[in-house]
């Protein structure tokens, strides 16, 4: 099979669809209430879980079976977790700070720490834009409540510009990479795998990332309240999967990279030069990582980009694992 960008960011895309329209599919129980909704995205640490079929085996002992279900990005996988659809996901640090802050009935779980180069605001090579501050006035597209509107936002704030010096488009990962292309929009804000792909595929520059100064927020594993009180057992479980998926992947990236090509569709080097630069280790619901979250939080709050102050202790629900 020929890869398709377009095709990869595309099915992304008609994969949230098709989890309203149908969440329970891929269930292996008909019991749907023993079935753990797991919602996931493209080569997030679930998608080696789901390629190695880790889960299956003790999540099938405690008499569960799992439902895949994929985003294209954090805000509407937690969208669905707030609908009910979902039981657990995993999404960068402003998604679940725009769903409190919307009063979406979520909880913390554990984190991961992520690398400085997995996202960037990036231009077309011959663009005239050399840095953040050539930003304002210009038309920046990102996903609102993504990962990517932190740092759009932080890296803003570092070259002493304000969210309204710039014109947000605010577009998913597969209109926004056709905007991008089209020269429609000025500027691109994305995380991997993604800007991985784009960065294969197109001739881009980097103008800002995590590299630049801006202090990284960390990702997050979060889960539905009512199942998390129910079944800490169970996630517990996926947990400690994460977490020994995390040390193999360190010391296996050549195999981790097959694994994963394989499952999302794309080219194994682009797979391969996303691992190269991610980190991974899961980490408890700690003083520093919570704290680090409510920085990312105030300093949208600040920025007037969510409607009121958050505290993002008060919906950490820690879950311990082994690993």
């Amino acid at each position: 099979m020929t890869f398709s960008r377009r095709s990869f960011l595309r099915g992304a895309q008609a994969a949230a669809v098709a989890a309203f329209a149908a969440p329970f599919s891929g269930a292996a129980h008909a019991d749907t209430s023993r079935t753990l909704h797991i919602g996931y995205q493209k080569g997030t640490p679930l998608t080696l879980l789901k390629a190695q079929r880790s889960l299956d085996k003790p999540l099938a002992a405690r008499g569960f079976g799992i439902a895949w279900i994929e985003f294209p990005a954090g805000p509407p996988l937690l969208e669905a977790m707030n609908a009910g659809s979902i039981d657990l996901g995993y999404t960068g640090s402003p998604p679940p700070i725009f769903a409190q802050a919307a009063g979406s009935r979520i909880v913390y779980l554990a984190a991961e720490p992520a690398g400085p180069h997995n996202e960037a605001i990036i231009v077309l090579d011959g663009s005239p834009l050399k840095s953040v501050a050539d930003l304002k006035g210009r038309t920046v597209a990102f996903a609102r409540g993504s990962s990517s509107n932190y740092l759009i936002v932080a890296a803003l704030e570092k070259a002493g510009l304000t969210y309204a010096d710039i014109k947000p488009a605010f577009l998913s990962p597969a209109d926004a990479r056709a905007a991008f292309e089209s020269g429609k929009v000025d500027a691109w804000a994305i995380w991997d795998p993604y800007l991985a792909v784009v960065q294969q595929t197109l001739d881009v520059r980097t103008i800002a990332d995590y590299a630049s100064g801006i202090v990284q927020p960390y990702s997050f594993f979060l889960g539905a309240p009512d199942f998390a009180k129910a079944h800490p057992e169970v996630l517990s479980d996926v947990l400690s999967q994460v977490a020994r998926g995390d040390a193999w992947t360190t010391s296996h990236r050549g195999d981790a990279a097959q694994l994963i090509a394989r499952e999302i569709g794309v080219p194994q080097p682009i797979v391969e030069r996303y691992l190269a630069r991610s980190a991974f280790g899961l980490l408890p619901l700690n003083s520093t990582v919570l704290g680090a979250q409510q920085r990312v939080a105030d300093t949208f709050r600040q920025a007037n980009v969510i409607p009121r102050a958050i505290q993002v202790a008060d919906i950490a629900h820690p879950v311990s694992f082994t690993r």
